[in-house]
């Protein structure tokens, strides 16, 4: 009798996909998702007589071994096995043979190849079946990313593009962002990220075994998309000067990001900030099957020293000051990632905090997470991973600090409720701001808030429990109450081009008359606090009846600030009032300058295949020319890669006119996302929702 041999191996391509939830992929090999079955169809010289054996191995990564679990080796059967590497025959029509192969929900992921070993009397045949992919499965309950919400999962791990807040806690904006987790070689660069990494350089066996758990691959990934200490995805840059690179402003998604850094030779890409290194983060979680979100924290503590505290300092003239490392961000970006948390408990089951801006070190490097969203807003610091610090950004106090001309350092006001406002995501299904800071921490203001900070803090300081939160800066003598309050009021419309109009409020709260001093500055800065230059200033003496209330002016022209402000737009404004032998009162806001509104229409109904006009309307508010326009324009399932179009310059006031093509690739909902840039204005946004028919 002849030998048996396979003749023909199919993987049932496009019905294991859709069964997998993994038919939106542009990828030549299979996907799918571990803990569920998929379907091979196998064809043989003869039927398989009882004397043979049929065995598959199926292997990931470098020197796969059974003891790692990187090497599994199963027979082929009649009967099914619970949770472990199987393949049963589903039904045998002579030659022909459908096979069901099985994975544990607990597999590590990534490329595994197949193979199989035919043996009989007559000896041994080996055939190597080719490679598939394996990704984590939101859809399957013994997964550790299992997600019930259908919905939830849709927006999670399904949606390609979405919304990232940005802005200040008194003007918050939004920003569209192509995530993309689906197009042309994101898969392999999401799977090379993992093959970069420094714990795959150190132990690529043990890497390989421990990408089965989510939590690692996650911790992971907050690691190497920053580039601080692997040649990662993304060089951070928060000076305000961006030659050599791109300025962060100007990303309207990750596949370019990505697609670049492997055409550079997994060189980093030039330049992030936090949103965009969490649009990246979240775009290589949902391709690898873990439910992710993009979170923005307004007013976001960065504490460097786990005091729990930030300190900020300025001197007698108003000028903010660079000291110490700690800082508040007008807003900053992270991820939330949704799996199980197995090494705590499961109340900590859920949002997972994932944050790949490179900020302080962890373990060494530059990564921080998975925190619980839970754990945070119980004050459980002492939990893995990096928890003081995500604690930090939401619950921080903040001090304010004066430095003396003689370089003192004197402590001046405490506020516990400035830091973590507005916590903000995309809502499931819409393009809406949900607020999330209730699931961070209890409401501002309460007992129940001060009780969890003190918790944390008596977790992290012992000694510091019975006296409340102190700084970590000394040499500061108490602070003393004023009898004069100050705030800024906006006057007007705050718009790139115009004249920056605000007036500072003073108010004599005591029964005496008031001499005030006077010292205010304007910087512009980057959204973090980093000062870029100062543009304005002004002293002044005020005197304030009893009870008095009074105004002053601050106007700032266009030809004062028009040079040095970055494309975040923000101008920090502050004022020292000093009345004599008592504390100064220190008055500060932050104000963004809108720009001009860019206009999106599509000119027909959206087709597949079929090449539609967009048109874009923009006007130059300017009295003087705007030159170096460009507009980029990206979207999943609306065209490929992203577009560049050079723009003519503007003359001053000019109204400007201009289409582009696209032809949609998919039918459903997609967004298109722009850019446009030029020498006046460096990042206009706008983003349009386009509903694309078969």
């Amino acid at each position: 009798m002849a030998n048996l041999q396979l003749k023909g191996f199919d993987w049932n391509m496009e019905a294991n996909k859709r069964g997998h939830h993994t038919d939106k992929y542009y990828h030549k090999e299979l996907i799918t998702r571990r803990g569920q079955p998929f379907q091979v169809r196998m064809l043989m010289n003869q039927p398989i007589s009882k004397d043979v054996n049929i065995i598959f191995t199926c292997s990931i990564g470098p020197n796969a071994s059974e003891a790692a679990r990187t090497k599994n080796v199963f027979p082929l059967t009649t009967g099914s096995t619970n949770n472990a590497w199987s393949a049963v025959i589903v039904s045998n029509n002579g030659n022909s043979l459908i096979v069901n192969i099985s994975s544990p929900a607990n597999a590590p992921i990534g490329r595994y190849a197949l193979s199989l070993q035919i043996s009989s009397q007559n000896g041994r045949i080996s055939e190597n079946l080719g490679t598939w992919i394996l990704l984590f499965n939101p859809w399957f309950q013994g997964d550790a990313v299992y997600m019930m919400n259908n919905a939830e999962r849709e927006e999670y791990v399904e949606e390609d593009a979405g919304i990232i807040y940005v802005g200040s806690v008194n003007r918050i904006s939004m920003v569209g962002w192509n995530y993309g987790q689906f197009e042309d070689d994101i898969l392999n660069i999401c799977l090379s990220i993992l093959d970069r990494s420094l714990n795959f350089r150190r132990d690529p066996v043990t890497d390989v075994a421990r990408r089965n758990d989510p939590k690692y691959i996650g911790r992971v990934l907050s690691g190497m998309i920053n580039s601080n200490d692997d040649n990662g995805v993304l060089a951070g840059n928060w000076s305000g000067d961006y030659s050599g690179g791109k300025d962060p402003r100007n990303w309207n998604g990750s596949v370019e990001i990505l697609q670049e850094w492997k055409k550079n030779r997994f060189q980093p890409v030039r330049f992030g900030q936090c949103w965009v290194f969490a649009g990246t983060l979240n775009t290589v979680l949902r391709c690898l099957g873990i439910p992710s979100r993009v979170i923005t924290n307004f007013n976001s503590a960065h504490d460097t020293d786990r005091s729990l505290t930030v300190d900020v300092y300025y001197d007698s003239q108003g000028n903010p000051l660079e000291r110490g490392s700690d800082s508040v961000w007008n807003f900053h970006v992270w991820n939330e990632a949704w799996f199980v948390r197995a090494d705590l408990s499961p109340a900590y089951n859920g949002w997972q905090v994932l944050d790949a801006t490179p900020q302080e070190r962890s373990q060494g490097v530059f990564q921080c997470g998975p925190a619980s969203v839970i754990a945070v807003q119980q004050g459980d610091v002492n939990f893995d991973y990096d928890m003081p610090f995500v604690f930090a950004e939401v619950n921080a106090d903040s001090i304010t600090w004066m430095v003396t001309p003689d370089g003192k350092n004197r402590r001046n006001s405490t506020k516990t409720d400035s830091v973590g406002k507005f916590i903000s995501t995309k809502a499931v299904g819409s393009n809406s701001r949900v607020d999330v800071t209730d699931k961070y921490k209890p409401p501002e203001g309460s007992k129940q808030e001060r009780d969890v900070f003190m918790k944390a803090l008596q977790k992290l300081k012992p000694e510091a429990g019975r006296f409340g939160a102190t700084s970590s800066e000394a040499g500061g003598s108490a602070e003393k109450p004023s009898s004069i309050s100050g705030k800024f009021k906006v006057n007007g419309t705050l718009e790139v081009g115009k004249e920056v109009n605000l007036a500072l409020q003073l108010k004599n709260m005591s029964g005496d008359w008031k001499t005030i001093t006077v010292n205010m500055t304007a910087w512009t800065i980057v959204y973090n606090g980093t000062l870029v230059h100062e543009v304005w200033k002004n002293s002044f003496t005020a005197s304030l009846n009893p009870e008095e209330e009074a105004e002053y002016p601050v106007r700032i022209s266009y030809p004062q600030y028009e040079n040095y402000l970055t494309a975040d737009n923000m101008v920090r404004i502050t004022a020292v009032c000093q009345v004599s032998d008592e504390a100064e009162v220190v008055v500060e806001r932050d104000v963004i300058l809108d720009n001009p509104a860019i206009t999106l229409e599509l000119l027909d109904q959206a087709r597949v295949k079929t090449p539609v006009n967009v048109r874009v309307l923009f006007a130059n508010p300017l009295d003087i020319p705007v030159d170096n326009c460009v507009l980029t324009v990206e979207g999943s399932g609306l065209m490929r890669g992203n577009l560049k179009i050079r723009v003519p310059s503007l003359s001053p006031k000019e109204h400007s006119n201009f289409k582009f093509e696209i032809t949609p690739l998919r039918s459903g909902t997609k967004q298109l996302n722009i850019d446009f840039s030029c020498n006046k204005f460096p990042a206009i946004k706008a983003f349009m929702s386009v509903d694309v028919t078969e």
